[in-house]
Formats: structure tokens, C-alpha cells, sequence
């Protein structure tokens, strides 16, 4: 007869949040609103930034620093970067922070009272490029964004919009970087963006997290312990 025994694992009493589901004629009408929303910004940095030419040595960029000097009199300055640029954040660094700054700012029915220095503009939205399995690197975005969005208060939150990694490329290519990662649209964007803004709340449903409403009603949870019955092996045989 097979011998079992029994092994026990803690989990959460709370359901893990799920991305938004979002068909694939939505998400290609997307990412089009999306490309045209970008793309001055990438041929504004494609014709006026200096790309990187890796290390030098000191006495080199000194040398290029010093010729610089000497032709900026010639040079006409560059014009300003589009107004989509200044409302756009990119990279998962700096949207993370910049939700980790909101999620711990007070609610507005305290703000009021309370002085506090302004933060950032809110997001309206938040695209980010995935694979088919969870990535670790990407899957605290539903948390904070749904933490954010009830903690702001905000009569229209957040919304989170995932594409494929086959994505990846053509947005890099439109903000003129070399990997794209994630871009978040701040709440201030200017009108060429309203059109993207009004499509996504339109066809993308808001973040929902079970666990935040029931933390609300401040409800004690018991800890889950799963008890699972698994078959041992025959025992090993010491060599002497």
C-alpha cells in the first residue's frame, strides 16, 4: 500500500487581481490611437538629441564638450519638445514611483484639511508590454493601480492596458528609444490624446480589487491553511 502524508500550505484569504480583459480588435484600435499620440515625441528626439556613443575616455568628452561650446553660438537652439512629451512617463521605474507617491497621499475628504505638497499629476492611463506568462517585473501594476485610483478617488481611475510584446518594437519605435517597456499618459494630457483617452475608458474596464473592498470593512479573515495529501517514496537504503 502507498504511504501519503500530509503537507500544509498558507495562502491568502484575498483573490489575486486580474488584468482587464480587452478584445484584440480593441487592443489594435489602441494601439494605432496610441502610436499617433507618440510619435512626435520620437521624431522630436530621433532630430534633436545626441545619441549616446557608449564610453569615452575624460579627455575625450572633454575635447567634445569644449568643441561644443565653440559651435553652440552657431547652432540654433532646438525647438520645444511636443506637449504630449511633458504628460507622458516612461519606463516602469518611474511609473511605479509615481504610484507609490499617490497611493500614500491622503484622500480628498482629508486633503482638504489637511496641507500636503502637491504630488504629480494623476494618471488617466497606463500601457505596458507582456508576455502570456505573469512577469514578476510587471505584476504589482493591478495592485498599485487599484490602490491608487480608490485612494485618489478619482471619478474616472486608472486604467491599465496590456499588449502583446510583439507591440514592443513599433512603441519603442515611436518614442525613438531602443526598448519599450511601459508608458503611463498623465490626467493632464493635452486635447491630440482625448481621442485615446476616451476610446480606452470606453472599451476597458476600470482595475477591480475584491481585497481592497473588503479591507474597508475592516473584517477580520481567518488565515487559510490547505492541507494536501501527497504519496511517499520507498525509503532510501543507507549504504554502509
Amino acid at each position: 500500500m502507498e504511504k501519503t502524508k500530509t503537507l500544509y500550505q498558507l495562502d491568502t484569504p484575498f483573490s489575486k487581481i486580474e488584468w482587464p480583459k480587452i478584445s484584440q480588435e480593441d487592443q489594435d484600435s489602441i494601439l494605432e490611437l496610441l502610436c499617433l499620440v507618440l510619435s512626435p515625441v520620437g521624431q522630436h528626439r530621433q532630430a534633436h538629441s545626441i545619441p549616446s556613443k557608449g564610453k569615452r575616455s575624460k579627455r575625450k568628452r572633454k575635447h567634445d564638450q569644449d568643441a561644443a561650446l565653440e559651435t553652440d553660438s552657431a547652432v540654433p537652439p532646438p525647438p520645444p519638445a511636443p506637449d504630449v512629451a511633458s504628460c507622458v512617463d516612461v519606463g516602469l521605474s518611474t511609473i511605479t514611483r509615481t504610484l507609490q507617491l499617490h497611493g500614500s497621499a491622503l484622500p480628498a475628504s482629508e486633503s482638504k484639511t489637511t496641507q500636503k505638497a502637491p504630488g504629480p499629476p494623476e494618471y488617466a492611463v497606463i500601457f505596458v508590454t507582456r508576455s502570456g506568462p505573469p512577469s514578476a517585473l510587471i505584476s504589482h501594476l493591478p495592485q498599485m493601480i487599484a490602490a491608487t485610483s480608490k485612494c485618489l478617488q478619482l471619478a474616472e481611475p486608472i486604467r491599465l492596458v496590456g499588449f502583446s510584446k510583439a507591440c514592443e518594437d513599433r512603441l519603442g519605435a515611436c518614442l525613438g528609444i531602443p526598448r519599450f517597456t511601459s508608458v503611463a499618459l498623465r490626467a493632464d494630457y493635452p486635447p491630440q490624446a482625448k481621442a485615446l483617452v476616451e476610446f480606452v475608458r470606453r472599451t476597458v474596464p476600470p482595475v477591480h480589487s475584491v481585497w481592497l473592498d473588503e479591507a474597508a470593512r475592516v473584517k477580520f479573515f481567518e488565515t487559510k491553511i490547505n492541507a494536501i495529501e501527497t504519496s511517499i517514496g520507498p525509503k532510501r537504503v543507507k549504504k554502509s
